[in-house]
């Protein structure tokens, strides 16, 4: 009895599961049917000019929301994430002589820069003519096979409706194949939107050329900003205060002789001078990498980061091994920024770092296995809010963090908390 109840639970789903297909896959065919049926009412050959003209336009206008649907239908029903693979627009910038620059040609305001720039990007992204393809092949595979519940319901009502006893047996064998094949029947949008709908490997590759190029140019500015920022530290605070220390000692060479007590206190000015320049290159030194990370590792590092903090931070970690350097350095560098984040903007007096592995199963459309990821989670107290702003620090963090394949996902609605995840691929895991 309970095997029966299940049974019906899942023919009951798996029933409305198949129509939910059979609508968003039949969508441009019925575009094309209503341009077939208004051709031959009005009857001129004049008349089928205009009909397909609709047809192609509202072909071309359902193609991107119908895929988008069969990729969302998918991830809820199943969790396969099924990449959309378009092409995103460079930013629109203002240039100094008034016009706006979007990556393609010079408009007279913002809105007809953008404007351009979708067009173009419709009509040279290969993704549109794979959607196209898309809504045919669909209406073909996974349309006539998620019909077969509902017509088998369909024909019973027809069948029953007769009031013949073989009519009658129609009927139940109509209803028979409706239960049987819907659990089933919407499966088949799976492997055809996986299928079809992912991305060629061709434009994969392309894709992952221009985001390491980004990624490229993004980490030479950066390195070259921490150039120019070790070289001002050095000139400004140690460089100064060792040509000071060179002339109070050549000073107190020149008195030693003469004024032996004055000599002494340019010495010790002097030695005061040398450990306060000793200091300073440990900060700069710090700056560049903590002692303590190079030492014992990166949950020792944030430990002892916490405890400095004006924060009540707490620190969970479970990774059983030391991580590849650079892999330490982002990740701390990323928590130092949050915690000042915290304390700055959002006005947090809690915190709460966690530092583990990632056990999920990934699956096979992101290429990494279980366990192989760290992922950091910083909560804090504060006023919530937070947003990825282009030329902020949390969207500089999501681009060091996409060196290495990492992830940032923010999540902080007005009045707090606000939760922020890195999530980081790293194979001496």
């Amino acid at each position: 009895m309970r095997q029966l109840v299940a049974w019906a639970a899942m023919a009951r789903v798996g029933f409305v599961r198949a129509c939910v297909v059979l609508v968003v896959s039949m969508l441009v065919p019925a575009v094309w049917a209503a341009a077939v049926v208004l051709g031959i009412w009005w009857a001129s050959p004049w008349a089928w000019i205009p009909v397909l003209v609709w047809a192609c336009l509202g072909t071309l206008g359902l193609s991107r929301p119908v895929c988008r649907m069969f990729r969302s239908l998918v991830a809820r029903w199943t969790g396969t994430v099924v990449p959309a693979g378009y092409r995103e627009g460079a930013p629109v910038v203002r240039m100094s002589t008034g016009y706006w620059w979007n990556g393609f040609s010079y408009e007279r305001t913002r809105r007809d820069a953008l404007l351009d720039q979708r067009w173009r990007l419709r009509w040279k992204d290969p993704a549109n003519w794979r959607d196209l393809r898309f809504t045919g092949i669909a209406a073909v595979t996974v349309g006539v096979i998620a019909a077969v519940p509902a017509a088998g319901v369909a024909g019973a009502v027809v069948a029953f409706s007769r009031g013949t006893l073989p009519a009658g047996l129609l009927g139940v064998l109509g209803l028979a194949v409706a239960i049987a094949a819907a659990p089933y029947a919407w499966r088949s949008a799976v492997p055809v939107a996986v299928r079809f709908l992912r991305a060629s490997p061709a434009m994969a590759l392309a894709d992952r050329v221009d985001e390491l190029t980004a990624q490229r140019a993004d980490a030479t500015v950066a390195q070259a900003a921490e150039i120019r920022r070790i070289e001002r530290d050095l000139h400004d605070g140690a460089q100064a205060r060792l040509v000071s220390l060179g002339l109070s000692l050549a000073t107190a060479e020149k008195l030693m002789g003469t004024d032996p007590e004055q000599a002494k206190a340019l010495m010790r000015e002097a030695r005061a001078g040398a450990a306060t320049s000793l200091a300073e290159l440990r900060e700069l030194v710090k700056g560049i990498n903590p002692p303590v990370l190079n030492d014992r590792g990166l949950v020792e590092a944030v430990r002892a980061l916490a405890l400095d903090s004006p924060l009540e931070a707490v620190v969970d970690a479970d990774v059983p091994a030391r991580l590849d350097p650079p892999i330490e350095s982002a990740l701390y560098f990323g928590i130092a920024e949050l915690l000042t984040n915290a304390v700055k903007h959002a006005r947090a007096t809690r915190a709460r770092v966690s530092i583990a592995r990632d056990g999920a199963d990934t699956g096979a459309d992101t290429g990494t296995d279980a366990g192989t990821r760290i992922v950091v989670e910083v909560e804090d107290d504060g006023r919530g809010g937070a947003d990825v702003r282009a030329d902020g620090g949390l969207a500089g963090l999501r681009r060091r963090l996409a060196v290495f394949d990492g992830t940032l996902e923010i999540t902080s609605p007005v009045g707090g908390p606000t939760r922020v995840r890195m999530m980081v691929s790293c194979a001496s895991l």
